[in-house]
């Protein structure tokens, strides 16, 4: 039996000239600042609380009729936009891909191309997601973490106007003070890292302290479990690792940064897809319950017409089939394939998004990785862009959950929030296809300069590789090239077997806070050392923040958290644009 709807005010208007108009705008920053993030640690943060304080400060600070119902239509959007952006991970493992020699794929997309294709499939994936809303929602009320803690967010902006304007100057400060922290570090006011070498290859991986607020602010947000998680990880994969495969010949002395990468990549995305698929079958009951309950959810919806539901996936599904089949010469049947496995799937996903608060995107597609394997043998092409649609349907699908959350606690009309996110699906768009290139081209992201690194993208073309047989071995081989070979297939066996035995240990609860993380431990070893150490710092200092002033922590530990990644963020997005029209000289 559900629980009662908390009911908006009759007077109150939540879809509003200014609800809308704000809300686009934090579109744009969202979209335009989280591919940073992403490309810098292959995961993000909680981006409705985010979006819902810079609701605030646009509409909050200067507003008496400010409310939590308008302000939820702008986190909406920054939520939707977000979602949109986190798939710079896919953009940037065509170019890691590319530019890699004899890899065959050469896949080159204008900035015009991938805003259709992402804003195809984004609308693809919110059309999927509402007939699902009552189901998970209403029927179920499933937890979805992120969407309670913006619901939770909202209230307490709405509610407490002194409190909450203490949190909004303590985002602003923050902000502010990470973003000419960054500045400084890129201008070489001050150093940009503070090396500590541990070993003949430490420094080439980092290892070290960076100066960067925004990787504090990640640990903030990110918590004490998986940041150690993290911090164990990084110590085996940049630490531990250089030497011993310096000894056994799979890396030279001279090995650089993306070297050593390359190599100890493989027991990192062995450990993480083997525990992302045991997770899912480990909860085979989930499995088993969400697809019954979707052939027991009543055929109407409080959001659109169903009429229109079916209308908009059905138009949007065959527009992603014309526009695969143009712009990547997909065939149709592939993609075909891909948006119906994008349906079962993204159900799943969101099934175990609600209760964990795991949304396992990258676990899906790598799925239809191995299907499209078996479907299409040593076709990368197909490896590639055809899981990429179930990534981009199923992060769309995440993110409307969410929001559908956060608007049940508080009283949205669910048919506003689908308006929204259908709005800001090709804003965000917009915003990563012009602001990625700016960004690559600026930080780099192929070769030993590179200062992101996209650990999701090298996880994607690695495991493409393995399920299309790139790498396959033969008589060919140099003995050198046979025993990297080797190698990759032992520690990714390895790491699988690491990954099922961790998430075996994580279903005892009394365990699970002893237990490592393997997706943070697999994370930490595809990103520089000292970007972990301040991830790691960010969540000791949140800790003891807690113990010795609660009540200040409870208040401001979020929305300082996200200033100091707002803040790192918005900068590294205005030097590439200043760079371009030769304002500003690195």
């Amino acid at each position: 039996m559900s629980e009662p709807r908390p009911e908006k005010p009759p007077h109150v208007r939540e879809f509003s000239p200014r609800s809308i108009l704000v809300g686009l705008l934090v579109a744009l920053v969202i979209g335009a600042s989280y591919p940073y993030m992403v490309l810098k640690f292959g995961f993000g943060p909680n981006i409705s609380v985010v979006s819902a304080f810079f609701g605030f400060l646009a509409l909050g600070l200067f507003s008496r009729s400010y409310n939590r119902w308008e302000n939820n239509v702008v986190q909406t959007a920054g939520t939707t936009a977000g979602q949109i952006a986190f798939l710079c991970w896919l953009l940037a493992a065509f170019d890691i891909l590319g530019a890699e020699p004899g890899s065959g794929f050469d896949v080159r997309l204008t900035w015009a191309q991938t805003w259709i294709w992402l804003s195809a499939s984004g609308l693809l994936g919110v059309f999927l997601a509402v007939p699902l809303r009552r189901h998970f929602i209403e029927e179920e009320q499933l937890r979805f973490a992120d969407g309670v803690a913006a619901g939770e967010t909202l209230i307490m902006l709405d509610s407490h106007g002194p409190e909450a304007r203490q949190s909004a100057f303590a985002m602003v400060g923050s902000l502010i003070a990470s973003g000419l922290t960054f500045l400084a570090t890129q201008l070489r006011w001050i150093a940009d890292a503070v090396p500590v070498t541990l070993n003949a290859f430490s420094a080439r991986g980092g290892v070290g302290f960076a100066i960067s607020l925004l990787n504090i602010g990640s640990g903030i947000i990110i918590g004490p479990r998986v940041s150690t998680s993290m911090m164990i990880g990084a110590v085996i994969g940049w630490v531990l690792f250089p030497p011993w495969l310096l000894r056994h010949g799979l890396i030279t002395p001279d090995a650089k940064r993306v070297d050593i990468l390359l190599t100890v990549m493989w027991p990192a995305v062995g450990m993480m897809v083997a525990a992302g698929i045991a997770g899912l079958l480990l909860r085979w009951r989930v499995l088993l319950k969400s697809f019954r309950g979707l052939t027991a959810t009543r055929g109407q919806t409080y959001d659109l017409p169903l009429r229109w539901v079916w209308t908009g996936s059905a138009a949007s599904a065959v527009a992603l089939v014309v526009i695969q089949g143009i712009f990547f010469g997909t065939p149709v049947w592939q993609s075909v394939i891909a948006i119906l496995l994008a349906v079962p799937l993204g159900l799943v996903a969101l099934r175990v998004l609600g209760e964990t608060n795991w949304g396992p995107i990258s676990t899906m597609v790598n799925l239809v990785q191995a299907i499209f394997g078996v479907l299409a043998p040593g076709d990368l092409r197909a490896s590639m862009v055809s899981s990429g649609i179930t990534g981009a349907v199923a992060a769309e699908s995440e993110g409307l959950m969410q929001d559908y959350k956060a608007g049940w606690l508080i009283g949205s009309t669910p048919r506003i929030l689908t308006y929204m996110q259908l709005m800001a699906v090709p804003v965000g768009a917009l915003a990563l296809a012009l602001m990625y290139p700016l960004i690559r081209d600026t930080y780099g992201i192929v070769g030993e300069h590179a200062q992101l690194l996209s650990p999701t993208s090298q996880r994607w073309v690695g495991f493409a590789k393995v399920v299309t047989h790139e790498l396959g071995g033969g008589a060919a081989l140099s003995p050198a090239a046979a025993a990297r070979l080797a190698w990759m297939k032992s520690s990714f066996a390895w790491g699988a077997a690491l990954g099922v035995l961790i998430t075996l240990l994580e279903l005892r609860k009394d365990w699970r806070r002893f237990v490592p993380s393997p997706t943070g431990m697999g994370i930490a070893m595809l990103i520089p050392f000292n970007a972990v150490t301040g991830i790691f710092l960010g969540a000791t200092l949140d800790r003891v923040w807690a113990r010795v002033a609660p009540r200040s922590q409870a208040q401001y530990s979020i929305p300082a958290a996200s200033g100091l990644i707002a803040g790192e963020a918005l900068v590294a997005v205005a030097i590439p644009i200043l760079v371009t029209l030769g304002l500003l000289t690195l």
